[in-house]
């Protein structure tokens, strides 16, 4: 038995201490965590107070619970990961957090994604991160920290010099802010992936794009780049591509949910014939149709023995584009995984990723088909396979299973190259 006072010990005394009521679902969280000894003095564990668990009941963490789970974890130094996804923690728990943050010394990964923290709340986050040495991974998914918010962040990332991974995703940012950060991670070397998804941009000039282009030139840590829902058009896509030919770090670059055409994917195709690091591609709901997937098919059936994963979701591609991409995976083996649900499925098409799972040169947990026969015709059905298959959730408990179904795992993660 540990000689040190357990976890829930420590939350009910602070309870009384800060006269504020336990709340059931942290309580429950820490007990469970006071049961796996060894792991806390091994590897560290990670406390999983999502308030969308679906297992216990939850009773969401509000500011005041986060006061008295920060007092307990300042001194605790087997906690490495805290996941607070879901609650409705506001600035005055970002408060609390930024306390946490500036005296634990142990706390790795910290998931705050979909709570209500704003401007201020994201000025004290980012200020703390200025002084703190531990902290990798931080989420602020879908927390509504603005413009100005963002530019805190871009001034901690000018400081710090410890964080790799960092989730500013649908936090309504604009372009000032994301001009910023590309700015700061021409400097930045300890970034490795960065995610600005769905910003608020009202200009046409994609000048946000350009600024980014830029920082690839110049950047050689980055490894992880997510630029969904950014406006970005086919002079954008070519930006980037001229300045990937000069970047030798970058693996995974996510352009979904862009206005990018074949003329883009052109450019893109290019890329591919020369480029010797980018291992995942995310081209999901754009409009490259068939002449964008020949574009891309002709690169990877050719020259290109790099990309492992490749995601054409939803971009108007008929059986002739799908059919050259089928093709190109019997040339290109190095190709693992594909994902091509939401397109025009003729017979053709079909028939021919059918093909490719039953000889096994597709495996099933690799794409997001499956094939079945109805009087003698092939026709694919869907599975919830993709390369962010986990982003917004993760099981409740244990890990996920099965990481091929979620390719962006399955590869080499971030911190290991």
């Amino acid at each position: 038995m540990s000689v040190h006072p357990d976890l829930h010990q420590h939350y009910v005394r602070a309870c009384q201490k800060l006269g504020q009521p336990e709340n059931p679902f942290i309580a429950h969280v820490l007990q469970e965590a006071d049961k796996n000894d060894k792991i806390r003095w091994t590897k560290g564990i990670t406390l999983k107070i999502a308030g969308s668990n679906h297992l216990v009941p939850v009773q969401r963490v509000t500011d005041d619970d986060l006061q008295v789970l920060a007092s307990v974890l300042c001194n605790t130094g087997f906690v490495t990961g805290l996941d607070l996804r879901c609650n409705v923690l506001t600035d005055a728990g970002a408060k609390h957090m930024a306390t946490l943050l500036q005296e634990n010394s142990t706390l790795r990964d910290l998931n705050l994604m979909f709570n209500d923290i704003g401007t201020s709340g994201a000025e004290l986050i980012a200020r703390a991160l200025h002084r703190n040495e531990t902290l990798v991974y931080l989420r602020m998914t879908g927390n509504k920290i603005g413009n100005k918010g963002g530019m805190f962040f871009a001034s901690m990332l000018q400081i710090n010099s410890t964080l790799e991974k960092l989730d500013l995703g649908d936090c309504d940012m604009g372009t000032q802010c994301l001009i910023a950060i590309a700015t700061a991670l021409t400097q930045n070397k300890s970034v490795k992936a960065i995610n600005l998804n769905r910003p608020l941009l009202y200009s046409q000039e994609e000048e946000t794009t350009v600024h980014v282009a830029l920082m690839l030139k110049k950047n050689s840590s980055l490894v992880e780049l997510h630029l969904c829902k950014h406006e970005m058009k086919n002079f954008g896509v070519e930006r980037l591509c001229e300045a990937l030919y000069e970047n030798s770090s970058l693996r995974y670059l996510d352009l979904s949910c862009n206005k990018i055409t074949c003329d883009g994917v052109k450019f893109l195709g290019e890329l591919l014939k020369r480029n010797q690091t980018l291992e995942i591609l995310d081209l999901s709901a754009n409009r490259i149709e068939d002449d964008g997937a020949i574009y891309l098919s002709e690169a990877l059936a050719l020259y290109n023995r790099i990309l492992q994963a490749l995601s054409v979701v939803s971009n108007n591609i008929s059986g002739k584009g799908l059919v050259a991409l089928s093709d190109a995976m019997k040339t290109n083996m190095d190709l693992s995984y594909i994902y091509i649900w939401g397109n025009k499925f003729d017979e053709a098409a079909c028939m021919a990723f059918s093909e490719l799972i039953q000889t096994g040169r597709l495996k099933p947990n690799c794409t997001d088909v499956e094939p079945y026969e109805v009087d003698g015709h092939v026709h694919l059905a869907e599975l919830s396979h993709g390369l962010k298959k986990h982003y917004y959730w993760t099981p409740s408990c244990g890990e996920v299973m099965n990481k091929d179904a979620n390719a962006s795992l399955a590869l080499a993660a971030v911190s290991e190259y």
